[in-house]
């Protein structure tokens, strides 16, 4: 389908929430060995097919892959881990990695038909911190052009793990993120603000500080803090290390918010830290990187402590979904996780 003129907002669009019904979910087969090395792509590709089989329950799964040796690497993967694959459908669109959510469009719907239509945003590699990535815009632009549905180009750099929005005009951002000069420098708050409601008709901003380490992207908010309902937020807590501070200053500002829109507020606990000492650099391992499908609710875990309380807090949150841990320790190894490598298309309502 075409570029459309307009805004999404003045045409009748919204984002939905994620909880809401999919048509599919879609993911981009692992292979850069920059993000991924020999030593882990084994595992990564591992958790990819643990997605897409407990997806696949549920909803389509659309995998790109780079070309026919991918595909039946990709196959052979995803049909031993179970897959009903009636439900997977691979689609030769080349990437340069599988950070789907960022580069991939926002999918939308129209209040009135029901209607689906997309936001394509503009990547620049956060920040233009990884020159070999930048190829993802266009891997993001053949995607939405093969989806069929009508898009909206803002001409802005946005990442879509960088959003996360309740549904009903509500978003949670960060400061550090949309605000960075790495980003969209001629841009101010009320600007941002003002695109913020014109291509996700989400007029209402809940701005939080910033990110936890180990977080490359300067800040996601799906890295610590989620909407788990129209009205309630789920938010990363730790009482330990350098993102104690952080994690309690962004509970501070929900709390502030909380009255003025209704909301109920939920600690989510973090994992231990995960640091590579032959690296010398933390990874953003954190329960908040979570993905809504259709059925289920893919959670990451760490073979941590913590993760028995992390699926009890979601089993609360998510009564009519299945809570699937999926051990994620290799996948943040790439400074990403699952809600990262995932990006929903809801379903028309007819």
């Amino acid at each position: 389908m075409a570029l459309q003129n307009g805004t999404p907002f003045s045409k009748g669009y919204r984002m939905p929430a994620e909880w809401a019904k999919h048509d599919a979910t879609w993911l981009s087969w692992p292979k850069n060995p920059l993000t991924f090395p020999e030593n882990v792509i084994d595992e990564v590709e591992d958790v990819f097919a643990q997605m897409a089989a407990a997806l696949s329950g549920g909803e389509l799964v659309k995998i790109l892959v780079d070309d026919q040796a991918l595909e039946d690497r990709a196959r052979a993967r995803v049909e031993t881990a179970g897959a009903d694959m009636s439900r997977i459908k691979f689609l030769m669109i080349r990437s340069a990695d599988v950070w789907i959510r960022d580069y991939g469009p926002s999918f939308l719907l129209h209040r009135d038909t029901g209607k689906k239509a997309a936001v394509k945003w503009d990547f620049n590699a956060w920040g233009a911190k990884y020159d070999d990535l930048l190829y993802d815009d266009i891997a993001g632009q053949h995607l939405v052009e093969c989806s069929g549905v009508p898009y909206f180009k803002p001409g802005i750099v946005m990442e879509g793990g960088s959003i996360d929005v309740n549904g009903n005009g509500l978003v949670l951002t960060t400061e550090q993120c949309l605000l960075n000069s790495n980003r969209n420098p001629h841009l101010d708050r009320r600007q941002i603000e003002e695109y913020l409601k014109q291509y996700i008709s989400a007029p209402d901003v809940i701005w939080l500080a910033s990110g936890i380490e180990g977080d490359d992207t300067d800040g996601h908010i799906d890295d610590f803090a989620r909407f788990a309902s129209a009205s309630s937020v789920l938010c990363a807590f730790s009482d330990q290390g350098e993102n104690a501070p952080v994690l309690e200053r962004n509970w501070s500002l929900l709390e502030k918010a909380k009255d003025r829109f209704g909301l109920e507020l939920q600690r989510l606990p973090m994992p231990e830290p995960l640091y590579l000492e032959e690296e010398d650099r933390n990874l953003p391992a954190s329960y908040a990187n979570f993905y809504i499908g259709n059925k289920v609710v893919l959670l990451p875990v760490f073979e941590d402590p913590m993760d028995k309380a992390a699926v009890d807090i979601m089993s609360s949150h998510f009564p009519g979904r299945e809570i699937v841990p999926i051990v994620a320790r290799e996948l943040v190894y790439g400074y990403g996780g699952i809600h990262c490598v995932t990006q929903q298309e809801p379903t028309e309502r007819g």
